[in-house]
């Protein structure tokens, strides 16, 4: 099985060689990889200060790990911190990250990468976020004694690892010394394959969203758009999202609603931004507003501002569940925003359990959209129940951050 794993990583590789000379992102994907190792030799001094690894695969994993990340440093500051990614969505957002000292692309899990990126970094500790589970990488760790750990990780029984075939790919979890798991579930599919060294701590993500929500931030730009109106968030929408969400606010304005809508697409490549600029003329980039324009779309066409933004909401539709599934809906729900989703979202705790709190509403038509959103925007009483909801479900899960921080402490080079 390993020497089909290792080819099908090969295989991989080239693909994304062959698609580097149409598509973007495998452009960046090569690119970024190109004289990995002597960038690596060239800027890691492993001489003075042990190494703490982290790797993230994009940017959603990156701000899972965030807390941990930055709490790390603050609690262990003669560690140098090294960030890796897998994806350029990643990468790309965050290779100026100054609370790591080095940032870097992963290269392809190949065995004689996996031996040489470990030789070259020399890790004292190694830590994954969420879904990583590199064989290569993990053997080479595990073989050299060096601790490594995945945090905030959430398992399904429709895993690999949990099914009958799946023996070979359970190896990978045996070479974590911890695995931080966000909910019993986890822990207990975790014990039923014979992985005992499993830690329930909760979703990093709550204690990252309360710590924005508290630092002060305002922003003339969204305050002077919004006005004295409502304030409908789209945040991280696809094109499948906005079908929806556009006709159904153009007839609330049209019905005489005081209301406007502020839309951060997942995407925000100039191409995206200029397609809802032409199919919405009543639409202002974010970078372009002035305080005297008259329009009822606002773009946001940055990355980052989104989690602080939706303190001026009042009401948030959150995009990603007509594809692969849906974003972070932690970001709106601290500020006391009822939050809208698509149907695929049966791969996320805190989706269902803002359900069963009423703080979170699942939508899977135009028609109930439009129904639950008119319902939460004319009926002050009910949005402001149902945001509340949301806010106290956010705060019972703080405090993630420091039960993986006391795991990691114990092995932790003082």
């Amino acid at each position: 099985m390993r020497i089909l794993y290792n080819i099908g990583i090969r295989l991989y590789g080239f693909s994304i060689f062959l698609a580097s000379s149409f598509n973007a992102k495998a452009a960046k994907w090569r690119m970024g990889r190109k004289n990995i190792f002597s960038n690596l030799q060239q800027a890691i001094d492993t001489s003075t200060s042990p190494i703490a690894w982290f790797h993230c695969a994009s940017l959603g994993e990156f701000e899972q790990g965030r807390p941990v990340i930055e709490t790390f440093r603050k609690k262990f500051p003669h560690y140098k911190i090294l960030l890796t990614f897998f994806s350029p969505s990643g990468y790309e957002v965050r290779k100026d990250y100054k609370e790591a000292d080095y940032v870097f692309y992963l290269p392809l899990d190949t065995p004689t990468n996996a031996k040489r990126f470990i030789e070259t970094v020399g890790p004292a500790i190694a830590i994954f976020v969420k879904y990583e589970f590199w064989f290569n990488y993990l053997n080479e760790l595990h073989n050299r004694r060096i601790p490594s750990f995945l945090i905030s990780a959430k398992f399904r029984d429709d895993q690999y690892f949990f099914k009958s075939t799946g023996a070979w790919f359970r190896k990978s979890l045996h070479f974590y010394n911890t695995l931080f798991v966000q909910d019993i579930n986890s822990e207990a599919l975790l014990k039923s394959i014979g992985i005992n060294n499993v830690i329930v701590c909760g979703d990093t993500r709550f204690d990252r969203v309360i710590n924005i929500s508290q630092q002060s931030f305002s922003d003339t730009t969204v305050e002077n758009f919004k006005d004295d109106s409502q304030l409908w968030i789209a945040g991280s929408t696809w094109e499948e999202d906005e079908k929806l969400i556009f006709p159904i606010f153009e007839k609330l304005v049209q019905s005489g609603q005081k209301i406007k809508l502020l839309v951060a697409p997942h995407d925000v490549s100039e191409g995206r931004i200029k397609n809802i600029q032409n199919k919405y003329p009543d639409s202002i980039r974010y970078s372009q507003a002035t305080g005297g324009n008259n329009a009822n779309i606002l773009i946001i066409d940055k990355i980052g501002l989104l989690s602080y933004l939706y303190r001026y909401g009042d009401v948030a539709y959150v995009g990603g569940g007509f594809g692969r599934g849906i974003h972070n809906l932690t970001e709106a729900s601290v500020y006391g925003i009822p939050v809208v989703f698509g149907p695929n979202h049966q791969k996320f705790i805190e989706a269902e359990e803002l359900l069963k709190r009423g703080g979170g509403f699942l939508i899977s038509t135009a028609e109930e959209l439009a129904t639950i959103i008119t319902k939460l925007l004319t009926d002050s009483d009910y949005r402001k129940t149902c945001g509340d909801s949301g806010t106290s479900y956010i705060s019972s899960g703080k405090g993630a951050t420091e039960k993986i921080i006391s795991g990691l402490a114990e092995v932790v080079k003082t």
